[in-house]
């Protein structure tokens, strides 16, 4: 069993939970740049584009300008590809949405994923670079953080959007003109660059998928609230000192007074029940799931236009029955737990496939100053991933088709 992509009439629908796959089809560097690519007038740009990519893709160890000029020409092709990535005009929005539709035709999506990235960083130079904690990791560091949108498929994962999370700091007009930000980019906490990242890819109109997505320490009534507005199937982790209002008959003694989620959980150990889902391959997880009717307080659930509507509230534990080591929220609220455990997991998928892939591509190996030299890099980056995941890099050519 894998997860199939709901639509809002499948969502309803108890008996509807079975997958749907095609396989993806073969993808090679040239099919794939004649695509990306189409947007860039220039021929020369298109060549470098691929050369680019496949340096990316071949260069082993770090994918610096400089290895990959070594690897496809040479010292004047060095400064040619710095050119390219950090200083020419070419838009990257155009090709990262071509990337995107892209990949939905080679990996068919069943949900997106939005997940942060850490790029440590030694110096304090490169945009949107902090020294911060991260609980993650549990230290301090210096870093930049960035925010991946992710088609998850039964075969792969691959990201198709990027946004770099900045500071008031990095704002200020002389560090804005060193790292040439654009003049509408804005300060951002991590819970309002993931929902806009998730948002501007949206508004691509890629195949409607569920979202799933850590939402902790954000504004989730907000976030919820969005969502709901522009009709997003989501399931997101969400804080236990969130406050939601009970909807469930099964819970007596609640009114409509919003709680917070630790108490609504501790109210309702005996609902818990043991729930089996399938993992990656042919493993199985189990755990205790408790799951509760909910709504957002009723302002918050009267802006989105949703305030009769219920959310489901889902406490994963340990089958020691202690308190739900995680909290999540979904308004997928007549599917099986089992798939919605099924689409949680689909986080870990992300992690793995972006320490195994991206990361080999050199996905967080650029070591240029500019603002429009990381999303040049991350976006031609996540391209030679989806190469890597399902094409057959060795075979790729070096000559375009102009």
């Amino acid at each position: 069993m894998s997860v199939v992509a709901l639509s809002p009439d499948q969502a309803q629908s108890p008996t509807r939970h079975e997958l749907s796959y095609a396989p993806p089809c073969n993808v090679s560097l040239p099919e794939m740049c004649s695509r990306l690519f189409a947007s860039l007038p220039r021929s020369d740009q298109r060549r470098k584009g691929m050369d680019y990519i496949r340096g990316l893709l071949e260069v082993r160890g770090r994918k610096s300008i400089r290895n990959i000029a070594a690897l496809v020409g040479g010292q004047a092709t060095e400064q040619s590809l710095h050119h390219f990535i950090s200083d020419s005009s070419w838009e990257w929005g155009p090709v990262r949405r071509a990337l995107a539709w892209y990949t939905v035709s080679v990996v068919p999506p069943q949900a997106w994923v939005v997940r942060p990235m850490v790029i440590p960083k030694a110096g304090r130079h490169s945009v949107g670079v902090e020294r911060r904690f991260f609980p993650e990791h549990g230290q301090m560091l210096n870093a930049q953080q960035a925010v991946g949108v992710w088609a998850v498929g039964e075969e792969a994962s691959v990201p198709v959007n990027w946004r770099l999370q900045l500071s008031p700091a990095w704002l200020a007009e002389d560090r804005r003109r060193r790292a040439s930000i654009p003049d509408d980019a804005s300060a951002e906490t991590l819970g309002e660059c993931s929902l806009r990242a998730y948002l501007e890819t949206a508004a691509w109109r890629l195949p409607s998928r569920p979202l799933v997505m850590d939402a902790r320490g954000g504004d989730i009534t907000s976030t919820v609230s969005q969502l709901l507005d522009r009709g997003t199937q989501m399931m997101l982790r969400v804080d236990d000192s969130l406050r939601l209002s009970v909807r469930d008959p099964a819970l007596k003694g609640f009114d409509t007074t919003p709680r917070p989620v630790h108490q609504i959980m501790s109210a309702s150990r005996g609902l818990q029940r043991p729930v089996v889902w399938p993992g990656d391959g042919a493993v199985r997880c189990s755990g205790l799931v408790t799951a509760v009717r909910v709504a957002l307080p009723a302002a918050a659930g009267r802006r989105a236009g949703r305030g009769d509507g219920d959310l489901l509230l889902l406490g994963l534990g340990n089958n020691d029955r202690r308190r739900p080591r995680e909290v999540w929220l979904t308004d997928l609220t007549s599917v099986p737990p089992a798939f919605l455990m099924r689409l949680r997991g689909m986080l870990s998928r992300v992690d793995q496939d972006l320490a195994h892939g991206a990361d080999q591509v050199g996905i967080r190996d650029f070591a240029g100053r500019s603002y429009r030299g990381w999303h040049r890099h991350v976006t031609l980056a996540s391209a030679a991933h989806v190469l890597a995941a399902l094409g057959d890099a060795d075979d790729a050519e070096l000559g375009y088709a102009s």
